[in-house]
Order: C-alpha cells, then sequence, then structure tokens
C-alpha cells in the first residue's frame, strides 16, 4: 500500500486537489448555461466520480506490501470493520447531496459566491471539527488565523457579489429590460425558446444570432434564454438557503471521514485495523454514487426549480456535452482523493485548505463565464481584495499542516 511519508507530497497532493476541486464546478456550470438538463449532467457526473474511487483503490491501495496495521484494499474488504465503513459511507451520503444541492445554487447565486459561502462553511466548522478530530496535530497558531483569513474572504465575496448584482440591474435598467416584478423583456436578437437549441454556442440551428458582449444588457438575457434553469425573477432568499443547506453538508462530510479512517471513537474491536484511506474512500463513494443516481433518477420524472421533465431513456439518447460531464466526475473523483489521501498524512485540518477551491472557480468564472466583466471599479477592488485573502487563507492552513504517525 503507498503511504505518504514527507510533508511536501501531502501538500503536492493538496494543490492538485486544490485545482481539480476547483474545475469540476466550473465545467457543470458550463453545461447549464448551455441548456443541458442538470439531472443527465449529475448521472454522467456519478459514474466517473465512482470510477475515480476504484481506480485509486486499486492502485495506490494495492501498491507495495501491506504493514503492520495498515493492510491492502483487498485484506481490508474482508475484515470487520462495518463502524468505521459506515462512518464512510455516511460521509458519501452528505458529499453527495452537497454537491447535487450546489449544482442549483451555482444558477441562482452564481459560481463564485457559491463557492466562497459553501467553503466558508466547511473552513468554520469542518476544520475545527477535524482540529480536535485529529487530536490538534496542526499547529493552532498557523490554522486559526487562516480560519480567520478564510472568514474576511467571506465576507469580501459576499459584499462582491451584491456590488455585482446591483452592476447587473443598473445594466438592465439603463437597457430598459428590467420589469417592475423583477421579469425581463425578450432582446430582439435573441432566439425563440421553442427553436432547437445548439449546446456548443447556446444559439439556434436555425437562425443566426450575433454574439453579444459579455457583461452587457443583452448578455445576461441571452443567457437566460438559453441555460436550462430560469432564475429571472427568482427570491434571492431560495438561492442563499440552498447555499448554506449544502455548506452544512460539505461541512460534515471530511470530519465522517476522518473518523472512518482514525476510529478516535473507539468503534472498532480490538485488534482490527484502522480503515485505510482508500479503502474509506472507496466505501464514501459508493455511497455518492449511490444517492447521486438515485435522486437524479427521480429529478428526471419530478424535476426541481422548474427544470423541464425528463425520462431515462431520454437521458441516455443525450450526448450533447456528455464528455464534459464525465471528465467533471473525474476532477471531483479524484479530487476529493487526493485531498484525503492529504489529509490522512499532514492532518485533515490542514487539507481543508482545499476549501480555497474559489481561488480556482472565479479564476474559471472570469475566464469562461465572463463574471464581472463590465462591473464597477469597486467590485474589482473588493474582487481583488477576496482573492488577496484566500491565498492567504490557503498558505496559512497548509503551513500548519503536522505529521501523523504511521506506527
Amino acid at each position: 500500500m503507498y503511504v505518504i511519508e514527507d510533508k511536501g507530497g501531502a501538500i503536492a497532493l493538496m494543490l492538485a486537489s486544490l485545482l481539480f476541486l476547483g474545475t469540476w464546478p466550473a465545467v457543470l456550470t458550463l453545461l447549464e448555461r448551455r441548456g443541458r438538463l442538470p439531472q443527465h449532467t449529475y448521472l454522467d457526473y456519478s459514474l466517473t466520480n465512482l470510477l475515480a474511487a476504484v481506480l485509486i483503490a486499486l492502485t495506490f491501495g494495492q501498491l507495495g506490501d501491506s504493514k503492520d496495521g495498515m493492510p491492502n484494499f483487498f485484506t481490508q474488504l474482508s475484515q470487520d470493520n462495518w463502524p468505521s465503513v459506515l462512518f464512510a459511507m455516511a460521509g458519501g451520503v452528505v458529499l453527495s447531496v452537497g454537491n447535487l444541492s450546489t449544482q442549483y445554487a451555482w444558477a441562482y447565486v452564481g459560481l463564485s459566491v457559491t463557492e466562497v459561502i459553501s467553503s466558508s462553511m466547511v473552513v468554520v466548522i469542518g476544520t475545527t471539527l477535524n482540529y480536535f478530530l485529529d487530536n490538534r496535530i496542526n499547529k493552532a497558531e498557523i490554522l486559526f488565523p487562516g480560519v480567520a483569513c478564510f472568514l474576511v474572504a467571506v465576507i469580501l465575496g459576499s459584499a462582491v457579489h451584491a456590488s455585482n448584482a446591483a452592476d447587473n440591474e443598473e445594466k438592465l435598467n439603463a437597457s430598459n429590460k428590467l420589469g417592475a416584478n423583477g421579469s425581463v423583456e425578450p432582446s430582439k436578437e435573441v432566439l425563440d425558446k421553442d427553436a432547437p437549441k445548439d449546446l456548443e454556442n447556446g444559439s439556434s440551428g436555425t437562425k443566426h444570432v450575433a454574439k453579444t458582449e459579455a457583461g452587457t444588457a443583452e448578455y445576461l438575457i441571452e443567457l437566460e434564454e438559453r441555460r436550462s434553469i430560469k432564475v429571472f425573477g427568482s427570491s434571492t432568499f431560495i438561492g442563499l438557503s440552498i447555499v448554506f443547506f449544502s455548506g452544512v453538508c460539505f461541512s460534515l462530510f471530511s470530519p465522517a471521514f476522518n473518523l472512518a479512517t482514525n476510529d478516535q471513537w473507539h468503534t472498532l474491536k480490538d485488534g482490527v485495523p484502522h480503515l485505510v484511506v482508500y479503502t474509506a474512500f472507496f466505501y464514501f463513494s459508493i455511497s455518492c454514487f449511490v444517492i447521486g443516481i438515485g435522486l437524479n433518477i427521480i429529478f428526471l420524472y419530478r424535476p426541481m426549480a422548474g427544470v423541464p421533465k425528463s425520462s431515462f431513456k431520454a437521458y441516455l439518447n443525450d450526448w450533447n456535452g456528455r464528455q464534459w460531464a464525465l471528465l467533471a466526475g473525474l476532477l471531483c473523483g479524484f479530487g476529493n482523493g487526493f485531498q484525503f489521501m492529504g489529509g490522512q498524512a499532514a492532518g485533515y485540518a490542514a487539507a481543508d485548505a482545499v476549501q480555497a477551491l474559489p481561488l480556482v472557480s472565479t479564476f474559471w468564472g472570469i475566464l469562461l463565464f465572463g463574471e464581472y466583466r463590465k462591473s464597477s471599479r469597486k467590485t474589482y477592488i473588493l474582487l481583488g481584495f477576496m482573492l488577496f485573502m484566500f491565498v492567504a487563507a490557503v498558505a496559512t492552513l497548509m503551513a500548519s499542516s503536522g505529521h501523523r504517525s504511521t506506527k
């Protein structure tokens, strides 16, 4: 079994995890903005998310000889370790529900602010729990200033969202597109809703529409027309409620995984080895898969948030953007796996530094979706300070990492 022996290896895994976990939300957001149904996307994502866990278990989990108290993956499958298995699966349940929730929150609240709020809740709740579960393996004098940096970034992120929302409303008002009830008047350049959509460019296959410039009122309206989740005129409370619900779920999955691999509550029988990180991640991903597949098959026929109904046959025939959804599942699966591997070596509180993933998500939001394009100077200043605080947060959380003894 492969074991990380040095702090540098743990940090490298956490950096890779940060990149992967910050990128897959952008991929799913891109598909939703191109009109692909979120139920179809999440079903594809769930398949490769499980595949990543299986690959990690069969490679890292079987690499090398078993060590005392650290058996290989196949050896652990037959051991009496069900209390730890249940902790791992509980973590998978809350993560799957959290990921599913954020898929809708990205549409209502936006990619950047959703990741900021949910990540901050993970840091405040999850990192604090992990610090005590890990018997204070991390340096508190460094760890908690990092948590404070995260909280400052959260406040700045909320201010960025409020400022950008005001900018967008001003654009729509200036273009006489915003109605009294929050609805918008269709642009003459926007396609007929009943026309078939081209998911690659968001336009009809029979009509040509001039590409609008990101950040303009026309762009905002055209985006609303082609996306699968309609958000104009919706209550802000709905979106924020989804974000906070997902944040609570995310804050619990890492402590549950920590309990699964380290058995701080002494639920295993004497002589039974702790679950190694690879076995725990396998069970964790199994429950993620079951919940994700089960709920989204239900949502095909009873959709949420005004999304159109679908069917399992329609899902199987929907190949538009499927490759991107499958890629997102791999990115998330390997991102979570690397986070847990780094956490087992350096402490799960330090591994929660990957919750600085809004740094990456914000980058993709600006590059791919034109977020904050043509915004006010106030918005740009707040955005810059927010990103600076996230850099400080991830640096301090990583610097707090200790080293868990494997003896």
